[in-house]
């Protein structure tokens, strides 16, 4: 098919289930962990950009992670809100094209900030008196503006790779958004070298990721083990805790959906896609701030001022 008329393409995600009476539970239930991932990360967002005592690196990555969460499910979760409420469930090419595209972006971008989160965890507990050196505030913009880049242009190769080819058969995308591993299965040329190039960047991505990750941790608990008190290693233990939550929350599913056989590929992987697409991101708030200490300290301060102002509020009115 010539590449002119692939634009005028449409496709039809079959979505979750094609059961109607599961669809309206469904719906409530997703719009609510929806929701529920929106206000819990602008609150993060909303918390350390309040709180002077927040405003160290550790923080600074936490806000870019919140935010990268709200952008990267909201790329799927309005979509298949929408779908499961609509007969009509086409999506263009073009369409279907992009929402891939930024999902790919906003998910690359979560491995890079999860292994800047370790280092800088590695950096605080094995070279706490050079930490203001190594991870100030001109490194952690170039750590994540670098990232952003390297994540746009893994995008477009990833996007290249999933929609470069021709599609001439079937439109039904088994699947609740355009993600690879279905489009995929509908290009009928050869998808052979588009695999083995898409396959080598989320090695690159998620599993150079995931070295730095494992690196930094075997360090951090050569470090801990060598402290002489109980309570300093228990609290460096604790300060990591969040982080190793998130990071197997996100890349357990995601390993399980782009790194094995096509073949081996089957009806778990809605599932998987649902854990970090939308679970993880409404889990990741309550993991950093549940079991944060300076997390939670912050927002009491946060809520004592808040109570403060709404009483000064209220006597005002009532002197005058």
């Amino acid at each position: 098919m010539a590449q002119r008329n692939q634009t005028q393409i449409k496709f039809i995600l079959l979505g979750i289930t094609d059961s109607p009476r599961a669809q309206t539970p469904l719906f409530v239930l997703f719009l609510l962990i929806y929701i529920v991932s929106l206000v819990g990360n602008v609150g993060i967002i909303t918390l350390v950009r309040v709180s002077p005592s927040l405003h160290t690196p550790m923080y600074f990555f936490l806000t870019h992670f919140a935010f990268i969460d709200i952008c990267y499910s909201t790329v799927i979760s309005p979509r298949m809100l929408a779908d499961l409420l609509s007969e009509d469930k086409t999506i263009s090419f073009t369409a279907c094209m992009m929402q891939f595209f930024t999902f790919a972006f906003f998910a690359t971008i979560e491995c890079h900030l999860l292994a800047m989160m370790a280092y800088d965890r590695h950096v605080a507990i094995c070279q706490p008196l050079l930490y203001v050196t190594i991870i100030s505030s001109r490194v952690c913009w170039q750590l994540v503006a670098s990232s952003y880049l390297f994540a746009f242009l893994s995008a477009i190769i990833y996007t290249w790779c999933v929609f470069g080819g021709s599609f001439c058969g079937p439109n039904r995308i088994d699947h609740f958004f355009c993600d690879a591993v279905p489009v995929l299965k509908l290009v009928c040329s050869d998808t052979h070298s588009s695999e083995m190039i898409f396959f080598s960047f989320v090695t690159i991505n998620a599993v150079g990721a995931s070295v730095v990750i494992l690196l930094s941790y075997i360090s951090i608990i050569r470090t801990v083990l060598r402290m002489c008190s109980a309570q300093s290693r228990a609290r460096a233990f604790h300060t990591c805790t969040s982080h190793l939550m998130a990071v197997s929350m996100y890349f357990g599913p995601a390993f399980f959906m782009y790194l094995q056989p096509s073949s081996r590929h089957g009806s778990l992987d809605k599932v998987a896609s649902i854990f970090y697409a939308m679970v993880t991101p409404m889990l990741n708030p309550f993991i950093y701030s549940l079991r944060n200490k300076e997390v939670k300290g912050a927002l009491l301060k946060s809520g004592r001022r808040l109570f403060r102002h709404w009483q000064h509020a209220r006597l005002v009115p009532s002197r005058t």
